[in-house]
């Protein structure tokens, strides 16, 4: 093989992995997912939950909604403006499909990270809910929103965990609690 040769076989490598390296990178910047947790308090008997999304992706999302600047770590007002966005977006029903009306605990910035807290006395019996959870799907279509739902178990005296993954065609998911 000639040095010219090589050189251009090199070079057509070299141009395939950048683009590829590139593409790869512009893909994971394009992947809109958020977190919530809902945590079975047995100590306080509530119903706790927690949304967690990128600061970066909300202040994105927030530009599209509101149409201005967003500014999530400086702003108390937008910080706000967003937490009512992300709890008029989740929705959560008990075993009867009665709808459970969670109260506002607050939200704050964490590292890169948003948070939104809310909360409700646990009902008497309870063996499933019904989640549904909407938040930047309306702006991003491709929008994942993953609910984890963490209680314990009596019989086995262990803690269960159960996880749904709720894209935009999703209507609501059923979780057991029993």
């Amino acid at each position: 093989m000639t040095l010219y040769k090589f050189k251009k076989q090199f070079l057509a490598i070299l141009l395939t992995t950048v683009t590829l390296l590139v593409s790869s990178l512009a893909a994971a910047h394009q992947q809109k997912e958020a977190y919530s947790t809902i945590l079975f308090n047995d100590r306080t008997h509530n119903i706790e939950v927690s949304h967690r999304f990128y600061i970066h992706d909300a202040e994105h999302a927030l530009v599209k909604l509101l149409n201005k600047h967003a500014d999530l770590i400086g702003s108390s007002e937008t910080q706000q403006e967003f937490a009512e966005y992300i709890q008029n977006k989740f929705r959560l029903l008990d075993d009867k499909k009665k709808l459970l009306p969670l109260g506002s605990v607050g939200f704050e910035v964490e590292g890169k990270f948003f948070w939104v807290y809310q909360e409700i006395k646990q009902p008497e019996v309870l063996t499933a809910v019904y989640v549904k959870m909407a938040a930047l799907q309306d702006v991003w279509p491709g929008q994942i929103n993953q609910i984890n739902v963490e209680h314990s178990d009596i019989k086995a005296k262990s803690k269960k965990s159960r996880s749904v993954r709720i894209s935009e065609h999703d209507d609501w998911q059923r979780i057991t609690v029993d």
